[in-house]
């Protein structure tokens, strides 16, 4: 029961983070290799919040997850825009949200150094729930059912809003898109601010649930959401949270039945085993569909 419990917990964060990343290559088919670096930020942000501006938790994470998607905004302005508008390929994007990585993790070394941070005892309220022998963290419940929650509000967006239809006209041609009416600049500044709020929700929500940060601990999600994209299949976003529950429960069982070393070749080799057996993903589509 517990390790289930924990394998869903780690699942929670890797789908939350995926979703992000999945959702800016569903619509504008470029891998942001930023994204790791707004789950930072949203760590660091709401332990700037708690810490230096002494705000309560509630209002620190609501403050933080604001500025990461204002932050995805401005990367989105500085990082890819002036390569869309030149018709640059996709790996001048990926080399440029590069480029925003490396800075901005320099500087906010400098400011926290790259140690890890321990989070002040009692800024984060913590309390366990008694599950017949098995103890449950409330706080690691809590982001289960907030993760959750924001999956299912997201893809119900996505697939049965009118501004979800105008998403996946934009995904399947910009031109005709805007043709059609479509916001397109608007679409895609809206599309950045989700996914970088819920970048660095995962990034906040983990950093509770450690009670710990460090300038580098998004890039250790970067590789596990590229592979639980390809697994469920790229853009699919109902695809990266089944697979990000697959490799949750990989990691968890690696653990329990394997030598900690093995934990990611098993993890991993579970996922390529699902390639093998389906080439474009569990819920591999056509690219008009990929929303």
């Amino acid at each position: 029961m517990e390790q289930l419990y924990n394998a869903i917990f780690v699942g929670s964060i890797y789908a939350l983070f995926a979703l992000g990343f999945a959702l800016v290559f569903s619509i504008l088919d470029i891998l942001n290799l930023a994204h790791p670096t707004v789950f930072m930020l949203g760590a660091f942000a709401a332990y700037f919040g708690m810490t230096t501006l002494a705000l309560p938790w509630p209002l620190a994470v609501v403050a933080a997850v604001v500025a990461c998607g204002l932050f995805g905004i401005a990367l989105d302005r500085v990082a890819f825009a002036p390569l869309r508008a030149r018709g640059a390929p996709p790996l001048s994007s990926m080399i440029s949200s590069l480029a925003v990585t490396l800075i901005v993790v320099r500087v906010v070394e400098l400011r926290y150094g790259g140690d890890f941070i321990t989070i002040p005892a009692g800024a984060v309220p913590a309390f366990v729930l008694q599950v017949g022998d098995t103890t449950l963290e409330g706080i690691r419940l809590a982001i289960i059912v907030l993760s959750i929650a924001l999956m299912a509000g997201l893809t119900y967006v996505v697939r049965r809003t009118q501004f979800g239809r105008d998403l996946r006209a934009l995904a399947e041609n910009p031109r005709a898109a805007r043709i059609l009416g479509v916001d397109v600049d608007r679409a895609i500044a809206v599309t950045f601010f989700v996914s970088s709020a819920l970048g660095g929700l995962a990034g906040i929500l983990l950093s509770f649930a450690y009670d710990s940060l460090d300038s580098k601990m998004g890039l250790p999600l970067e590789l596990r959401a590229f592979t639980v994209m390809v697994v469920g299949g790229m853009g699919s976003l109902p695809g990266a949270v089944v697979g990000a529950y697959i490799l949750g429960l990989g990691e968890v069982a690696s653990l329990v039945y394997l030598p900690t070393e093995l934990r990611d070749a098993f993890a991993f080799g579970l996922l390529f085993l699902v390639l093998v057996v389906r080439p474009t993903g569990l819920f591999g589509q056509r690219s008009v569909d990929r929303a």
